[in-house]
């Protein structure tokens, strides 16, 4: 199975996401961050993302009697730009649709914490309209890329709290058919 599908299920991206950040956590310690699912199904993902090689063993205790495992990403999980360019349109509603799937989770899951805070959190969805170039697009996320992954190296402090950060683009209309045309001079 490859990384695509393995990934195709909100849950399995729950426990990428909890995973995310050099993380190391067991299956029962997962099942409490995201206490919504069903502690088997969890388990099941769990496995399902160490048998395709997503998560690996970081080491294993008794508890009671059971051996418990401690898991952790085998690597940062990337989906390549030739994964991308050969996915199908239905492909990409599929994928869209269970990151989305994920998303509400985590964010009920957030709502659900004692305490939750939307606007003292300056929790965000906006959706701002953009009149872009090719090389302008390109520009804009080569400066969001720089200012994300400056952060992504940020270790557990008292002070930091994880957040989640989805960015999301797309063009919302076929461009004119003569915007390759230069203006007359």
């Amino acid at each position: 199975m490859d990384v695509m599908e393995v990934l195709a299920h909100p849950v399995r991206l729950r426990v990428v996401q909890a995973l995310a950040g050099g993380r190391v956590l067991t299956t029962a310690q997962l099942c409490e961050r995201i206490s919504e699912v069903h502690k088997a199904t969890v388990y099941r993902h769990v496995a399902a993302l160490a048998d395709a090689g997503v998560l690996e063993v970081d080491g294993e205790h008794r508890v009671r009697g059971a051996v418990e495992r401690r898991y952790r990403l085998r690597e940062r999980v990337v989906i390549d730009a030739g994964t991308v360019a050969a996915m199908t349109p239905e492909d990409h509603r599929r994928t869209f649709a269970t990151a989305m799937a994920a998303l509400i989770s985590e964010f009920d899951a957030y709502l659900g914490l004692d305490g939750a805070d939307p606007a003292a959190d300056e929790v965000g969805y906006r959706q701002h309209v953009l009149w872009l170039s090719p090389e302008e697009r390109a520009e804009m996320i080569a400066e969001l890329r720089a200012v994300i992954v400056a952060r992504m190296t940020n270790e557990p402090a008292p002070r930091r709290r994880r957040h989640l950060l989805s960015p999301i683009l797309f063009p919302v209309e076929t461009p004119p058919p003569d915007a390759g045309a230069r203006p007359a001079s």
